[in-house]
């Protein structure tokens, strides 16, 4: 047994080597890789940078409102699918341009979309863009989905509550207290009075939010069909700001054949747009109005 144990480890060192000689002879001997004749280079932008703002449209006037429309999804997400193929990208992004013309043509505030073409945007970018171009308002407009084809009409949705001090936390420790929330400087606070003021400015957002919600129903009501339980709350990304009220409004089910064909109407847009605009004018009247002369 002995010998057999010595014999394999003295033999073994010899074939390591040739196997270690056979690879490096292998490389030797490998055909050169062909240099292209051509190289083509693209500058790629980089990952930590921002996007662009898009385009502010409406009034000249710098003090006026402004609404910021999101349309959901696009590029290479298209998000829901209707049973005869229909894509939410292109629904949300029908809806929202006409809640653009429909806000232009009254002329009382401007406008931004956050995408007026078929492209990408990460969620954290949406309302990045309302938040840098300082926004009075977010609206992202979405197309409901589910299983059930019995499911249908629009709903609002708000940002809830639940989880709110975890967020608050994540977004002091974000800031690092170097920054503003809802005007308020964080910078020389302590830990407990900044989460006190995001917790704050948490409240009065969702108080903002859920008014402009309850407009939106108010003024579409006879006007556009919502479903049964139209006014929710959820946790969506695009919704959690601080220093911005937002709102996202689920336009009808796309699931459903009667919602998909109203929603790929024209005519059922523009009347939508037309509800939205109300209530978002409105809602700016209330909120932004300028002080009065002495």
């Amino acid at each position: 047994m002995k010998r057999r144990v010595l014999i394999g480890v003295v033999l073994g060192v010899p074939l390591a080597a040739l196997t270690a000689a056979a690879i490096l002879f292998a490389f030797a001997y490998v055909a050169p890789a062909r240099v292209p004749d051509t190289v083509i280079r693209i500058a790629l932008p980089s990952r930590t940078g921002q996007i662009g703002l898009p385009k502010v449209e409406g009034p000249a006037d710098a003090s006026r409102p402004l609404v910021v429309i999101d349309a959901g999804h696009g590029g290479h997400d298209p998000g829901a699918s209707g049973l005869r193929g229909e894509r939410e990208k292109m629904i949300t992004l029908s809806l929202a341009l006409a809640l653009r013309d429909a806000l232009l043509a009254d002329g009382r505030v401007r406008v931004a979309l956050t995408r007026d073409g078929d492209r990408f945007l990460a969620l954290e970018e949406r309302s990045g863009i309302a938040q840098r171009l300082k926004a009075d308002l977010f609206v992202s407009i979405h197309a409901d989905a589910s299983e059930s084809p019995d499911a249908t009409g629009a709903t609002v949705y708000t940002l809830s509550d639940r989880g709110s001090d975890a967020l608050a936390d994540s977004v002091a420790r974000r800031e690092n207290k170097a920054d503003t929330v809802n005007g308020v400087e964080l910078g020389g606070k302590s830990d407990a009075v900044t989460a006190i003021l995001v917790s704050l400015s948490q409240r009065e957002m969702r108080e903002r939010s859920k008014a402009f919600a309850a407009l939106v129903l108010r003024e579409g009501e006879g006007k556009v069909r919502f479903h049964t339980d139209p006014d929710r709350e959820a946790a969506f990304v695009v919704l959690k700001s601080l220093d911005l009220p937002s709102a996202l409004i689920e336009a009808g089910y796309i699931s459903s054949p009667n919602d998909a064909s109203a929603l790929g109407n024209a005519g059922w847009r523009k009347g939508f747009a037309a509800s939205v605009a109300s209530a978002i004018e409105i809602y700016l009247a209330r909120t932004t109005v300028a002080p009065a002369v002495p």
